[in-house]
């Protein structure tokens, strides 16, 4: 597998909050780091999204008294998945792993700093409706398949994995290149969603 012109890699909130040690740690998020800096080597175009959220988010525990983390409440988009405080707007958590070397990463979208929406997806928020303009972006450059990396599996790098093949583009997961949280199954749902969208899987030793 040799990427083209067309192809861009999407690099999924590797942020220190994701990693060991952060505030919604995802276990062994922190090997993916060198794999995704090897396989960015092989991209002409590379993007990443970034979590980036205000401390009054609709999505932390801590704004909702008597709730915990992990539980699941009703909002207006649907039900939403309490977090603990996470990848706070100018926070140490919110910035990317040192360890990611990435010259070559040409757009960042960030995403979540809406006080009363979640947004998972690099493309929409998790009202389906407010599009975050990368899908524009992507097609006003000409690519047609996206390679999705980084962290979660099971929520943001799927969210952004289904979202890109409705938006009618090719859509992968590199998926040794990415680590899941896995809570209440939603890591088996996850591939259920995506195996039903078309993503299609692939690892790291297929572009070798």
């Amino acid at each position: 597998m040799q990427p083209g012109a067309e192809d861009a890699l999407v690099v999924v909130d590797v942020q220190y909050d994701f990693l060991p040690g952060g505030k919604l740690a995802v276990a062994g998020g922190d090997e993916i780091v060198a794999p995704i800096n090897g396989l960015a080597e092989r991209f002409a175009n590379v993007v990443q999204t970034q979590d980036w959220h205000p401390q009054d988010h609709v999505s932390f525990a801590s704004n909702h008294p008597g709730t915990k983390p992990f539980e699941v409440i009703a909002l207006p988009y649907g039900p939403q998945v309490l977090w603990p405080d996470h990848c706070v707007i100018g926070t140490p958590g919110a910035e990317f792993s040192s360890g990611l070397h990435l010259p070559n990463c040409q757009m960042i979208v960030r995403k979540g700093f809406r006080p009363g929406v979640d947004s998972y997806s690099g493309f929409r928020e998790a009202d389906r409706t407010t599009q975050t303009g990368l899908a524009g972006y992507l097609r006003e450059r000409g690519i047609r398949r996206l390679f999705m990396v980084g962290l979660a599996t099971d929520f943001c790098v799927s969210w952004t994995a289904e979202d890109a093949a409705a938006a009618g583009f090719e859509s992968i997961i590199v998926e040794d290149a990415t680590r899941a949280i896995d809570t209440g199954g939603s890591l088996a749902a996850a591939w259920s969603r995506m195996n039903a969208a078309g993503v299609r899987r692939m690892t790291v030793s297929d572009f070798e």
